[in-house]
Formats: structure tokens, sequence, C-alpha cells
């Protein structure tokens, strides 16, 4: 399953809708908050701290104690960086450019979001995540990934020489 999704041309071709899916997810998501004026991440943070007491807590203490402690007091800063984290992990997939990039760093939103106590889809963006996270450079086959990987390739093999008269 790993080689498939690899090297198969129909795997990327797979992955590239997966790519234009989470991309748009993600890309909507940012420009609504961005658009929407002044984004605040506090009532969400201070809502995942609430989530920590209880019966039966959704957010583990840990969690909520990095919220209560670092992220509520440096609310604008999140806010910035969900908003800004969101258009260009979004970006990131559309265009196919730093694919796997963008897809480990929605991975570690979708994880801030769940451990905070929000499911919405973050599961099923996590999954379709680790698909291009383990198809390696196949997922961004159909996309800018595509020629920065050729460039590289031919500068590593070019001879020192070759390299210097072509700059």
């Amino acid at each position: 399953m790993i080689e498939f999704l690899r090297r198969n041309v129909w795997a990327s071709a797979v992955l590239l809708l997966i790519r234009l899916y989470l991309g748009y997810t993600w890309i909507s998501a940012g420009l609504n908050k961005l658009s929407g004026g002044s984004f605040n991440a506090s009532g969400f943070l201070k809502g995942a701290v609430e989530k920590a007491s209880g019966e039966r807590p959704i957010v583990q203490g840990w969690w909520a104690s990095f919220i209560e402690h670092v992220a509520i007091p440096n609310a604008s800063l999140f806010s910035m960086m969900v908003q800004w984290g969101e258009i260009l992990v979004g970006v990131g997939l559309l265009v196919g450019g730093l694919t796997r990039t963008a897809a480990f760093f929605g991975i570690v939103m979708n994880m801030s979001f769940l451990l905070s106590g929000s499911i919405s889809n973050n599961p099923i963006m996590i999954i379709l995540s680790m698909f291009i996270l383990v198809a390696y450079t196949n997922a961004g086959r159909f996309g800018i990934d595509y020629f920065l990987h050729t460039k590289l390739r031919q500068h590593k093999n070019q001879s020192p020489a070759q390299a210097a008269s072509s700059s």
C-alpha cells in the first residue's frame, strides 16, 4: 500500500483530489476568519479550559494548563497564527507546494483543535493528511513540488564544475 501511494500515478491523482479538498477546507476557514474582521481565539481557548473540569472532562489537564498559561495570555498571537496557518496550509495543499510540510502543519492544527475539545471534521482531515505524508513526493506530483523536485534532482546530478558554470 505504501509503495502504491508513493509511486503510482493513479494514487497521485487521488492524492490530488484529497489535497484539493483539504486545501479548500483550510483556506476557506482561514479566509473566513480573516475577512470577518477581528478574529479572536480567546473565547475558544477559554471554552477549552472549561472543558477540562467536571465529572467527565473532554480536555486533558496538561493541555488545559498549556492553554491557560501560554495560549490565553498570548491570545492575539495565537489568533493570528490560526488565521494565517490555515491560509498557508490551504495554499500549500491547493498548489502542491511544500505539500508534506503543509500536511504536517495541518495535522498539528487539527490535533490542537481536537485536544481542545472540538471534534468537527478534524479526525477526517488528519486521516486524509496522513495519506499525503505517507505518499512522500507522489502527493505533489501534480503541483509545484514536481517542478521543485525535478530541479533539485538535476542540480544534485550535476558535477561541481557544471553547477558552477550554470550559475
